[in-house]
């Protein structure tokens, strides 16, 4: 018999109303118009360009020994494809150090937070799960990510 494994396993903490809230907000943020507020701000991390909003987060991480791939802040229309500027997220290598970091950052940041982790590729998606609060999202995660350095 074969294993057959998920795609993706969420790891959410977010009630069933949480999830109906967000399906609404999202249907109402398709249909509004898309305002430029700002240009995305990128920075360099290892050869990598990345959101200048996620650039200290990722760099404390790796940093800390949690290997990142990817990332999105997401807080502005430049960041393609547009989908992309609805949640802010990072995509962490799966590790022991990008385990115990998952688990902090689920109890620091609570509802807030949402993982997912794909076994196919072993890694961790953590994004917000709520739509306009990317820049917050982001400045949360960087200091999860300085408070788990720190306890290194």
């Amino acid at each position: 018999m074969e294993d057959i494994q998920p795609d993706e396993i969420i790891n959410s903490g977010q009630t069933p109303e949480h999830w109906k809230r967000r399906r609404s907000e999202l249907g109402r943020w398709a249909e509004r118009e898309k305002v430029r507020r700002e240009s995305k701000r990128t920075g360099m991390l290892n050869g990598v360009e990345v959101d200048a909003e996620l650039l200290e987060a990722l760099r404390l991480l790796n940093a800390a020994g949690v290997k990142t791939e990817y990332s999105c802040a997401g807080v502005s229309p430049l960041d393609e494809p547009e989908e992309h500027s609805l949640y802010a997220y990072i995509t962490l290598i799966e590790s022991e150090a990008a385990r115990n970091f998952v688990d902090y950052a689920m109890r620091r940041m609570g509802r807030r937070l949402l993982v997912s982790y794909e076994p196919a590729g072993r890694r961790y998606d953590l994004s917000s799960f709520m739509l306009g609060q990317n820049r917050s999202f982001c400045l949360l995660l960087e200091s999860c990510a300085r408070e788990f350095a720190q306890q290194g």
